[in-house]
């Protein structure tokens, strides 16, 4: 599925002329992080361009998405500040550049949501690159100090607790 989207990332950038820059979310940066078991047929990702036009692309070619140009607002719960500049090249040519979050900044990105799925996903990367419980609560406080204070941060914290638990 990556090596699909890679391809329909670089035909838009030939059809459309214009560079592409794409921080991909969500299940499909498993495969980036080498799962195999990452099963999706969408794309959740954070554009600097124009997201319509990115969007109706890929739906013409029949992928769905959910693309946006900040990420971290897609919950109460921000991100970290500072996780476009710790994003990983993936995949780079001519106008066209894929990156994906760090991995420490994934696992907080599936936190924000919590469902098993996400935990799932989170504990694989955490065991495939390593992750401390350390730098996980970290990022997770980074991302309540960046957060409004808002009683989803209370939820958030609930599933922090509960995931790093799950990884002791």
């Amino acid at each position: 599925m990556l090596d699909h989207i890679l391809v329909l990332f670089e035909e838009y950038v030939r059809q459309s002329g214009q560079r592409l820059d794409v921080l991909l979310i969500g299940r499909l940066a498993l495969y980036a992080y080498g799962s195999s078991q990452a099963h999706t047929n969408d794309v959740d990702a954070e554009l600097r361009q124009d997201v319509e036009r990115v969007s109706a692309f890929l739906k013409q070619h029949g992928v769905p998405s959910n693309l946006s140009e900040n990420i971290s607002g897609w919950s109460i719960v921000s991100l970290p500040p500072g996780y476009r500049d710790r994003a990983t090249v993936l995949h780079e040519r001519e106008n066209l550049r894929v990156v994906v979050l760090d991995s420490t900044d994934f696992i907080i990105s599936k936190l924000r949501r919590g469902t098993e799925q996400d935990f799932a996903d989170a504990e694989f990367v955490v065991r495939r690159y390593g992750v401390t419980v350390e730098a996980i609560q970290m990022a997770a406080d980074a991302a309540i100090a960046a957060s409004p204070k808002d009683t989803a941060l209370f939820v958030f914290r609930k599933a922090v607790a509960l995931f790093l638990e799950r990884l002791r």
